[in-house]
């Protein structure tokens, strides 16, 4: 997906295996345990299954930091489907990015995958992102 500014994020689901093409060089992983290792700088967020993050803070801080690195290095999101806690991460990205956080899930639904952000808690979280 790529970002209003023209920085290029991915998404995907740990389940279906890597995406074809370059590795990332920087991971954000979004699940209630602990990742497998990876052979490139990763992040664990600890975020359940069909839940938010456990630290909200800590959310933010992470966000930025990929925002930040997408603009020079391969930068991908990661839970188990791609869909629910990956696109609301991918949301939470385009607040920051400059989209208005009322339209991010429809923006992340058009430009990444037309089911992303699956749960209305997690619709809400994005919303309230923004401020």
């Amino acid at each position: 997906m790529v970002l209003p500014s023209g920085r290029p994020v991915r998404g995907r689901g740990l389940r279906t295996g890597p995406p074809a093409g370059p590795p990332p060089t920087y991971g954000v992983y979004l699940l209630g345990q602990q990742p497998p290792p990876v052979d490139w700088e990763s992040h664990w967020l600890r975020w359940p299954d069909f839940r938010l993050p456990t630290d909200h803070a800590e959310a933010r801080r992470v966000f930025g930091e990929a925002l930040e690195r997408a603009g020079s290095e391969r930068v991908e999101f990661a839970c188990g489907g791609g869909r629910g806690r990956t696109g609301t991460a991918l949301a939470c990205l385009a607040v920051l990015d400059g989209i208005p956080a009322d339209r991010a899930v429809a923006f992340v639904r058009e430009h990444y995958d037309r089911h992303a952000v699956e749960m209305p808690w997690q619709k809400r979280y994005v919303r309230r992102f923004g401020r």
